[in-house]
């Protein structure tokens, strides 16, 4: 079975390798060394984990890495002048500022968002970064869907053509944007949500699902197509304190021709892809 599993954290590391060499290559030919700007708001302790292993990763990669933490209560305009600073900061190429911000104070995310300069967006969530993909133009395009098409890529379905691709969620980070880039690459989509009338069915019919939902394990084994290629955004804690995905994993391997697990699968592609991003930020 070990040929079914699309192991994400072998080919974040290869890419990640191959952005360290490109990096040396850029500063020999006289680039300048990206930089990324990483901003922590609060103390959640997943948000912690995620800034530190994006961190690490721009440390091994060679990218500069510069970080700030702000106390839960510093406030919106606090927050946006620390956004405002690396804007205007030439060494720093990418911004991104930890979500979700902390809640019950004055934080407002989508303002946070539209604040930082869209050529800076490595995340690819600033307004103008997603009508550009709606229009199919160039832009910072949304670092887990960018990952999860990569994978598409690694299971040998670069071109989509003639494929039914099934989304469930429809989220501005996950859900919407990957809908969008599958489209870009021909396959016919369909987004399913907590209001889908028959999701079984739906997915029955996918030869490419992508759960990104958080529900765990809502997507049943027997409800994959024999040959399906699934890939699983979930990251959810069980029962038993074990980390699971929005799909069975252990009945959907049965039939699913590749799949992702979880842990190890699309995470460490989004990692890989923000440095990607702010690698493209700095010298495009």
């Amino acid at each position: 079975m070990e040929n079914q599993i699309l192991d994400g954290k072998a080919l974040s590391l290869r890419i990640r390798e191959e952005i360290r060499l490109e990096i040396l290559t850029g500063l020999a030919e006289g680039k300048p060394r990206p930089g990324l700007a990483t901003i922590l708001v609060g103390q959640d302790p997943a948000s912690e984990v995620y800034v530190r292993n994006k961190r690490r990763a721009c440390e091994a990669a060679g990218l500069v890495n510069e970080h700030i933490e702000l106390p839960a209560d510093a406030g919106q305009q606090q927050l946006l002048q620390q956004v405002q600073a690396y804007n205007e900061d030439p060494a720093i190429h990418g911004i991104l500022v930890q979500l979700p911000l902390p809640k019950g104070l004055d934080y407002d995310e989508n303002q946070v968002l539209k604040t930082i300069l869209p050529e800076k967006d490595v995340d690819g969530f600033h307004p103008l970064n997603q009508g550009a993909l709606m229009q199919g133009n160039l832009a910072p395009r949304p670092c887990t869907p960018k990952g999860i098409m990569v994978l598409l890529k690694e299971a040998g379905l670069e071109d989509l053509s003639g494929k039914k691709a099934v989304v469930v969620g429809r989220s501005n980070i996950v859900g919407k944007p990957i809908a969008l880039m599958l489209l870009e690459r021909n396959a016919t989509v369909t987004i399913c949500h907590s209001r889908t009338k028959d999701l079984e069915a739906e997915i029955k019919s996918a030869d490419v699902v992508v759960a990104a939902v958080g529900v765990p394990q809502l997507v049943r084994g027997e409800w994959i197509r024999p040959g399906a290629t699934v890939i699983d955004v979930g990251i959810n804690r069980g029962a038993d304190g074990k980390l699971v995905g929005d799909v069975d994993f252990e009945t959907a391997k049965k039939t699913a021709r590749k799949i992702t697990p979880v842990p190890g699968g699309v995470g460490p592609m989004t990692i890989a892809m923000l440095l990607r991003n702010t690698v493209e930020a700095a010298w495009n």
